[in-house]
């Protein structure tokens, strides 16, 4: 029997923006039906809130801070490899369909299909604009063109997506091959046909605290980025309007697309292994912020994840998986299906054992972090340094420069209440912050410094050039021979060393 994966995910899906998370004015039957018959877990992270470093951990298995794409319109490190580059090497085919983000190009890519993925089935929005006309090109880039009568779903990106990966299950069922169906939709400008486009109107959100955090106590930056909205009341923050009601009307029909690719699985490889997820989320006016920036908050960061193992088993048809887990394990975990040694470089885990069984705890914390949104912005905070970490029950976020942040996710669930000073939490404030400063230490985080130790509230801990002192090489894999260390020339034989310092003096 061929060993298949079908990797889905979309642009921008908030948790509660599906039905199988418990909001049930959200109409998502196939992502539902997905839920039912596999697992659905709740605290899953991005590694970054940003589109295009959010999809370099999970094509690559390594940090954005560690493969390069800090921020969108970058492209990956020379000696990054891809998922589809490692598994084409090994023999297994790769097809790629839907946007890519990673090329370091514009928005849309620049149209070349990268090593490792099939050219035959390559598709991202580069090669969707060339098929319009100028008129129609403009046309897509306009949300109201979803209530133009010409423009139906065959018109859409994401439904020409869909046909490229229904093509190539057709044509490939027999074989060992992992497929990526990456959607652009929700992502503005939302166009979706009827009768999605009114499916949503006159939506509001049911009130919550975050529409009237007034964010005292909180980072400069969410103050900055809030604008005028920090002085509204939440009522005003949270209000129906034609883009809200356009983007959740897109969020239905790129499930109706998906149903689509879905319905194709089960009928030519119904034991394939199916993995749904979104790169980030959006605030939607949640602590009275829009879109997605340097923060932490489970409206951009606590992502949606899906995984149905082939026709499913008593053991995770339905499961809820309510530990950690995070982008940076879908790497590992397509390798390790496939049979593939895990290489050094990977900076996740398998979740296979996961998968087999609900029950089983692969992560003990998960980590996001921020670095800039985009280098075409002037605007979006500019340079925002930001790391966390999470267990679940706990959230820590270092804003380098600016004030931190904590919360109890099970006291909070609204992470309204920042504990960062408060001593009755300072035991595990401290506890993450140690996890937090040593992950970044093992993944080599090139941003990495006594900045992010000695904080105002760590008064155990203080300033020292050398930080920890060690020397971290990167550890190497089959694709290039290992590094020499700088001593003596010669191959390294441990990547982490204490680092011998000359004195110049002398």
């Amino acid at each position: 029997m061929p060993r298949q994966v079908v990797f889905i995910m979309t642009d921008t899906t908030r948790k509660d923006m599906l039905g199988c998370y418990g909001n049930e004015r959200m109409v998502t039957p196939n992502l539902d039906k997905m839920a039912e018959e596999g697992i659905r877990y709740t605290q899953a992270y991005t590694t970054q809130p940003v589109c295009g470093p959010a999809r370099s951990a999970i094509f690559t298995g390594t940090f954005p801070h560690t493969n390069g794409m800090v921020t969108n319109c970058v492209p990956l490190g020379e000696n990054v490899k891809t998922l589809g580059q490692r598994l084409s090497d090994k023999g297994i085919r790769c097809a790629y369909t839907g946007k890519w983000h990673l090329d370091g190009g514009d928005y849309f890519g620049n149209g070349i299909c990268p090593d490792g993925w099939d050219p035959d089935y390559w598709y991202d929005m580069h090669r969707y604009l060339l098929e319009l006309s100028e008129e129609d090109r403009v046309r897509s880039r306009k949300a109201d063109t979803s209530f133009d009568e010409d423009w139906d779903e065959t018109m859409t990106y994401a439904h020409r997506v869909s046909n490229k990966a229904l093509s190539f299950l057709e044509n490939h069922s027999d074989e060992d091959f992992f497929l990526s169906v990456s959607y652009d939709e929700p992502h503005g400008p939302c166009i979706c046909p009827s009768p999605f486009n009114t499916m949503y109107k006159d939506f509001v959100f049911e009130d919550n605290p975050t529409f009237h955090d007034t964010l005292k106590d909180k980072p400069l930056l969410q103050r900055l980025w809030a604008g005028e909205d920090l002085e509204k009341d939440g009522s005003a923050i949270n209000k129906s309007s034609k883009m809200l009601s356009l983007f959740l009307g897109c969020n239905s029909f790129v499930d109706q697309q998906i149903g689509r690719v879905l319905d194709k699985i089960a009928l030519v490889a119904p034991d394939a292994l199916v993995i749904f997820t979104s790169d980030h989320g959006d605030m939607l006016g949640s602590h009275k912020l829009q879109t997605k920036n340097a923060c932490f908050y489970k409206e951009v960061a606590n992502i949606p994840l899906l995984i149905k193992a082939g026709k499913g088993s008593a053991k995770n048809r339905g499961a809820v998986v309510d530990y950690p887990a995070s982008h940076i394990d879908v790497t590992p975990t397509v390798l390790d299906y496939f049979g593939l040694p895990l290489p050094k470089a990977l900076q996740g885990v398998s979740m296979m054992r996961q998968i087999e069984d609900p029950k089983v705890q692969v992560n003990d914390y998960v980590f996001c972090e921020f670095t800039r949104y985009e280098v075409d912005h002037d605007g979006f905070g500019g340079l925002q340094m930001m790391r966390s970490v999470t267990d679940g029950r706990w959230k820590l976020t270092i804003n380098l420069m600016d004030s931190d942040e904590l919360y109890n996710l099970k006291d909070d669930i609204h992470e309204v209440r920042n504990l960062i000073n408060d001593p009755k939490a300072s035991k595990k404030r401290d506890e993450l912050h140690d996890v937090l400063i040593s992950h970044m230490d093992e993944s080599r985080d090139l941003y990495r410094g006594y900045q992010w130790v000695a904080r105002p509230w760590r008064k155990d801990k203080s300033p020292s050039w050398q930080n920890s002192g060690f020397t971290r090489q990167r550890e190497n894999d089959e694709y290039e021979e290992r590094q020499w260390d700088y001593d003596t020339g010669l191959p390294m034989q441990e990547a982490v060393r204490n680092k011998k310092l000359y004195d110049m003096k002398k």
